[in-house]
């Protein structure tokens, strides 16, 4: 068993049982046993379960941003906000009947026809992180399940009850029993799952090292992959920006839930002119930032997940002052005497605000998943482009103008795979996909939207013919159709 905190007192608020080797591998096993009746059932009986499960989740969505806050920290509004863009996903797999069709030929040879199938996997996987407790597995299962694949399901055992109790309201919704499987545990579970021979594709949410283990595990044991790791988001500010604006989505995009978030931005690139007014605007905007409980209304941001992080966040911020930063906020000083004594054992850190960053730093290079925000300095568009695409992870690039050329080109050019104009946070809507480039996915595919049926999909193409009168004989020249 493991201890569950909140985050904003220290105090244990759960415990959660972490599965055997054993244990991982009959949940595989329930699930692969559960398989053939769920795939068999038609799309439109499958999709009419989802239809139940959007009520049910809509009905229960404050509930579970409570449980979010109870664990993760993140303030009550954000985590209703994450658990709305989870519910879109399940609204747009309702509609997996039209997603799954297939195509047809007629006559691509004399009386023969040619079609495609989309067909379910079996048994999929998803491995979840601690940021988005309800989010992220609402992106995975939902897709796979309402595709006909049965799922096991790996939460982080740092915010384990979002999705227990999103199991819990999906079988209420009328899904079968078997067809999803919660399995708590650490990486003698994920292990288990990722080499399980009756698992045929593993999803993966979080930091690049663990995404590199788990798509080389899985892959090695011939399954389908995709990861999704790391981000060091940048958001370029040109001259001719609206400066209130690119602040007010800055300090809302590096600063909400406390900067772990894989689409926080961590970098502004302030090209110019801009860079002195801009600073100038953050620092003010960031320095009266409320820290604060994520149960209180007034908090723009909670706390951290752990001490441990506290400490892992702290420690880069104070190698940014080795480096020769400018430190223009330092939230390690936040003082948290007033926030009663019941949060003294909290994960406070306060937001911290970094000009004159340079490309050799540290805390540039590296994802902090904290509330630390870097302005580099760039002399114009291009530069603040190479700036973008030099770095090793790319998962979401917006930019601040009202130059519609320098918008064009900016989103033709940078090689990212989430890009933004005037937009800070550009996560995409459950109808198109999510992931990144370089080091930020690896595997191929997306995940929801339409790259995601395909992911949890495999196609077959069937070529037929019903001959009539007598057969010609053997043909032992390769298939040409006239």
């Amino acid at each position: 068993m493991l201890d569950v905190t909140d985050s904003a007192t220290g105090a244990v608020v759960a415990r959660v049982p972490l599965a055997s080797a054993d244990e991982a591998k009959r949940a595989v096993e329930t699930a692969h046993a559960a398989y053939p009746a769920w795939a068999a059932t038609p799309a439109l009986k499958r999709a009419r379960v989802f239809f139940r499960y959007r009520e049910l989740i809509a009905t229960h969505r404050d509930e579970l941003a409570s449980l979010i806050v109870s664990e993760h920290g993140k303030v009550f509004s954000d985590a209703q906000g994450s658990v709305q863009r989870g519910l879109e996903v399940v609204e747009f797999v309702c509609g997996a009947p039209q997603l799954l069709k297939g195509s047809f030929s007629e006559n691509v040879g004399s009386g023969i026809d040619s079609y495609e199938r989309r067909q379910p996997l079996g048994v999929c996987v998803g491995i979840t992180p601690f940021n988005f407790p309800a989010m992220v597995p609402l992106w995975m299962f939902p897709v796979a399940i309402a595709a006909g694949n049965t799922f096991v399901i790996k939460p982080s055992e740092k915010t384990p009850s979002a999705v227990a109790r999103l199991a819990e309201l999906l079988y209420e919704a009328g899904l079968p029993e078997g067809v999803l499987q919660v399995v708590h545990g650490d990486r003698e579970a994920v292990d288990t799952l990722l080499e399980h021979p009756d698992v045929a594709a593993v999803s993966f949410v979080g930091s690049t090292a663990v995404a590199e283990h788990v798509y080389r595990t899985a892959a090695h044991h011939g399954k389908r992959v995709q990861a999704l790791g790391g981000a060091k988001n940048h958001m370029v500010v040109m001259p001719d920006a609206d400066l209130d604006q690119a602040v007010d989505g800055l300090i809302g995009a590096a600063f909400g839930s406390a900067g772990e978030r894989c689409m926080a931005i961590s970098v502004a690139v302030a090209v110019g002119a801009a860079a002195d007014p801009l600073i100038e605007r953050l620092v003010a905007r960031t320095e009266a930032l409320k820290v604060g409980p994520g149960n209180d209304e007034a908090s723009h941001m909670g706390p951290l997940i752990t001490a441990e992080h506290r400490q892992r966040v702290a420690g880069y911020v104070a190698t940014g002052v080795e480096e020769g930063a400018t430190l223009l906020v330092d939230g390690r000083e936040l003082d948290t005497s007033s926030f009663g004594d019941e949060y003294r054992g909290g994960y406070f850190l306060g937001p911290c605000l970094f000009d004159h960053v340079t490309l050799e730093m540290e805390i540039y290079q590296q994802e902090i998943f904290g509330p630390v925000l870097c302005v580099v300095r760039a002399s114009d568009f291009d530069h603040a482009l190479a700036i973008v695409n030099g770095h090793e992870y790319a998962n979401g690039a917006s930019i601040f103008t009202r130059d519609g050329d320098a918008a064009r080109d900016f989103t033709a050019r940078v090689d990212s795979g989430m890009v933004g104009v005037n937009v800070p946070i550009p996560v995409p809507m459950a109808f198109h996909s999510f992931g990144g480039h370089k080091r930020s996915l690896l595997g191929q595919s997306h995940v929801h939207g339409v790259d995601g049926f395909r992911f949890y999909t495999r196609l077959k193409t069937i070529t037929a013919r019903w001959p009539t009168g007598i057969r010609a004989g053997a043909d032992f020249n390769i298939p040409v159709l006239d």
